[in-house]
């Protein structure tokens, strides 16, 4: 089994950060290129991996009250990982996200999760600040 986990600083409120993150519509416009989500009866969703063209059933589960979202495969258990939204005080939050790989044929190398996982952190703060700024334009 491999972990992998990245955490950024954003200069938002906590619910802010995660009505963006929980937004199934925009999933898309922070997670890794090569993948995207398409919701179906929730928690079911489907992610699509561009790279192997391969279609993968998962949950998705977002919990406001605990300021987290946490998803992982459905039949294979291969991987799971979760995100987690936490007030640092001043308006700003931090975002953790943790990545889980139970079999060593889905895990991607230590360099390319963490490479992926701090590009969706950026993309994501990217979001955040696009969705706080025309808030408060």
């Amino acid at each position: 089994m491999s972990e992998y986990e990245r955490s950024r600083t954003m200069p938002a409120q906590p619910e802010q950060v995660f009505d963006q993150a929980a937004n199934v519509g925009q999933l898309d416009a922070w997670l890794p290129d090569a993948l995207h989500v398409r919701v179906e009866e929730p928690p079911a969703v489907t992610v699509h991996e561009d790279h192997t063209d391969q279609d993968t059933s998962a949950l998705m589960r977002a919990e406001r009250e605990q300021m987290r979202i946490e998803w992982g495969t459905r039949e294979q258990g291969s991987y799971a990982g979760w995100l987690q939204v936490s007030g640092i005080g001043g308006g700003a939050s931090e975002v953790t996200v943790h990545l889980s790989f139970f079999e060593d044929s889905h895990d991607p190398g230590e360099r390319a999760a963490l490479e992926a996982l701090d590009d969706s952190l950026r993309r994501l703060e990217d979001q955040v600040r696009m969705r706080v700024e025309h808030a408060s334009g």
